[in-house]
């Protein structure tokens, strides 16, 4: 039976992870940002605890399933963000991005996404998440197709970290996946993202509705960036998990501070 971080995990003094909920959490504060994710395609590994958790922020621990750290690459297309519950910003509020990401937990329990790198086509974007979040955006050429059921990213890296680390996607939409698999939710159901801002933990929420999950096949992996955010060899095996989602909206709340482990 397949085990999320048991309480036999977990250090004295630590909170147990929240349980996983497919349900977003209601945000309690202001809204700081909106937007669209659409076309998503998730590939995701398998990997030791040990070896992502130099990867992460400090203060938080790897989230896992059966025993293991997961890590993901993501391509999906983002549209119409604009700020607070405003208009969507024109041009730069639309753009296709990649992300590398892995899965953390905080003392107060609080389950969520890290990213370890997040492509992306609009400069300005780039320029302002690494200004204001802390995240590691890089600037990069990047494309997206869909024909019938098949879906294809591609992405070059412009700046900064490696560039030219480039990866190509492609895969073929399947059924719907059991609103039960455990995998899935603990893959998917990520209310919100870890980052360190001004030398301090923090926790930013968001909000969507459920994810309509698909399973998919994959048809083309060639990918570099998962080893430029510091995981070479990884995507020399299959991904043990291969998923897809038409997509949400989703709203961002004000980051709060985290406590650390």
């Amino acid at each position: 039976m397949a085990r999320v971080t048991p309480a036999a995990d977990v250090a004295p003094g630590e909170r147990e992870p929240l349980p996983l909920r497919a349900s977003a959490p209601r945000l309690t504060g202001p809204v700081i940002m909106g937007q669209r994710w659409r076309d998503l395609v998730y590939l995701h590994w398998r990997v030791p605890p040990a070896r992502v958790q130099p990867l992460l922020p400090r203060g938080v621990r790897a989230d896992t399933f059966d025993g293991d750290a997961w890590v993901g690459l993501i391509p999906f297309r983002l549209l119409d963000a604009g700020v607070g519950r405003g208009a969507p910003v024109p041009y730069v509020g639309s753009f296709v991005e990649c992300n590398v990401r892995t899965y953390s937990v905080d003392a107060d329990g609080r389950r969520a996404v890290t990213f370890l790198s997040l492509d992306a086509e609009r400069l300005a974007v780039v320029a302002a998440a690494r200004a204001v979040f802390a995240l590691p955006y890089m600037w990069a050429s990047m494309s997206a197709e869909r024909d019938g059921d098949v879906v294809t990213y591609a992405s070059r890296r412009l700046a900064p970290g490696q560039r030219g680390a480039a990866t190509r996607v492609a895969v073929r939409l399947g059924g719907p996946v059991d609103e039960a698999d455990p995998l899935a939710l603990f893959l998917t159901a990520r209310f919100g993202l870890h980052t360190r801002i001004a030398g301090r933990l923090v926790h930013v929420p968001n909000s969507h509705e459920p994810w309509r999950l698909h399973h998919a096949t994959l048809l083309d992996l060639d990918d570099g960036l998962v080893a430029a955010a510091g995981l070479p060899g990884l995507v020399e095996r299959p991904p043990d998990s291969v998923l897809a989602a038409p997509g949400v909206t989703t709203r961002f709340g004000r980051p709060v501070v985290a406590r650390e482990l």
